[in-house]
């Protein structure tokens, strides 16, 4: 295993030096203000910190590097062409702060994406404030809530969500006050409606759906499910993670939804995690407007400008406008696609989960073996059942063979589940790949059992104690004597 870079350090080869303080004497800071120690960092030259970092690097895994099937985060390669585009100098050297009049052309990205993102989602006007998905889910459920504040309908305090939706969003829903209804999914994987209608009542605010859910599966009873909440007073929102298993081919505002967001680090193939931020735009229909954050970008006769002046808007829910190098990436990758590349990764998207399905049919359990979107549900099966290996050991084993897991025990509600998600860009011969080496694992699952069970045993870092790991996390380095 690596060292870490505090234990490389060597007492006197720092590789720097800090100049002389220019501060001027009187202006220094009062003594009891002073460290009378220097940082505990490590000290070791500059090559071998260049070293140390860049092992470091060659050990990092992403979609630059390898097959990324993680299941609702839609890992997508990221086009090199929107890294240029938000490296231009004239866009990623400009401050928030400066005067509108010289960032024209910053505006007009803006202005002309949120026109994009109200096309792809049949929504009226977006903001693309929000900072990730949950932050664009937030912004969505508190505009919600203004909306039947002011309308005098304060008794709403319920949320419904579906027990297949995108997992923040009972989070989300809490965080804004509301009381969370679990949906009950039926025997095909939708929205129980039976369940739902008895749910919707004069307290239920609105309810939360993902379409694709997260099992993969499209809600083709959506019209109904609108239809009973809007006939309930209640309103729709939108989780946009999974649209990229039908953008350009179907639009959660024609379906009745009132609020959509979306991920550009999913559906735009921007940077994803750490390779951030991400950027989780909200839209609304037209009756929701006037609550949506300030400020947003408006186009009048001299040019654009930032309007702030809206008396029930929900306030800022970011500093300045966004994280606008991630905007740049996205509307780049809008106008290099267009309209008809838009659907057709949709649509790429959808053959390869399915082609992925279908060959991964007999090896392992799929619960719901019809038709789905973009991601599916595989289990374990009778590997659990009959020899006693489960999903963890079966993510594990696949790091050996030099591929990121799918992701593992979600949805919830499927008992040992890995949901897998191929996205569009991967070709034929790449699945087939990691099909082969499935194959392999569930014959190694019954000829050596326990070999699965201590994997992975080719990574730098072996299997760990992961509830460990989560409930007592060690964050820092705490260096001795400190």
């Amino acid at each position: 295993m690596s060292k870490l870079i505090f234990e490389k350090s060597v007492a006197g080869s720092t590789s720097f030096r800090l100049p002389p303080s220019e501060v001027p004497e009187g202006l220094a800071l009062p003594a009891s203000m002073l460290c009378t120690e220097g940082p505990a960092l490590p000290e070791i030259s500059e090559v071998e910190t260049v070293r140390h970092f860049v092992e470091l690097s060659k050990k990092a895994y992403g979609v630059d590097t390898g097959f990324y099937p993680l299941g609702s985060c839609t890992m997508k390669y990221n086009p090199k062409i929107n890294e240029w585009a938000a490296r231009l100098p004239g866009l990623a050297s400009i401050h928030p702060l400066q005067p509108v009049d010289t960032v024209q052309g910053a505006l007009e990205i803006m202005h002309h994406l949120e026109r994009i993102l109200c096309e792809v989602t049949g929504m009226d006007q977006f903001s693309l404030q929000p900072a990730a998905g949950a932050h664009g889910e937030l912004a969505g459920i508190l505009m919600m809530k203004a909306y039947f504040a002011k309308h005098g309908e304060t008794q709403r305090t319920v949320m419904l969500v579906p027990d297949s939706a995108h997992g923040t969003n009972p989070a989300t829903a809490n965080m804004a006050g509301y009381k969370v209804v679990q949906i009950k999914s039926d025997a095909r994987g939708r929205v129980d409606v039976p369940s739902l209608r008895a749910a919707m009542n004069e307290q239920v605010a609105g309810i939360m759906l993902t379409n694709p859910n997260t099992l993969g599966l499209f809600e083709d009873e959506v019209a109904e499910i609108a239809h009973i909440v809007h006939s309930g007073g209640g309103l729709l929102y939108y989780d946009g993670a999974n649209a990229n298993g039908m953008v350009g081919v179907a639009r959660p505002g024609d379906m009745g939804f009132d609020v959509a967001h979306l991920n550009l680090h999913k559906t735009f193939g921007t940077p994803h995690g750490g390779g951030g931020p991400g950027s989780g735009p909200v839209g609304v229909k037209a009756r929701l407007a006037e609550f949506l954050p300030v400020p947003i970008v408006r186009q009048g006769s001299d040019g654009y400008y930032l309007e702030c002046n809206r008396p029930h808007s929900i306030g800022q829910m970011l500093a300045f406008y966004g994280n606008f190098g991630v905007l740049v990436r996205a509307y780049a990758y809008a106008l290099a696609l267009g309209g008809p590349g838009l659907r057709e990764a949709g649509e790429n998207a959808v053959l390869n989960a399915n082609y992925l399905r279908h060959k991964l049919r007999g090896v392992y359990d799929i619960p719901f073996d019809t038709l789905c979107k973009h991601e599916f549900v595989a289990t374990p099966g009778k590997l659990k059942s009959e020899c006693g290996v489960s999903t963890i050991d079966i993510a594990k084993r696949l790091l050996d063979y030099g591929y990121h897991p799918p992701t593992v025990y979600f949805p919830l509600i499927v008992p040992e589940a890995m949901l897998i998600e191929p996205t569009e860009t991967e070709t034929k011969e790449r699945l087939d790949v990691f099909v082969e080496v499935m194959v392999i694992i569930a014959k190694e699952a019954r000829e050596n059992a326990e070999m699965l069970k201590k994997a992975p045993s080719l990574t730098p870092v072996r299997r760990v104690d992961e509830v460990g790991a989560a409930r007592k996390p060690i964050l820092r380095y705490k260096a001795e004597g400190l």
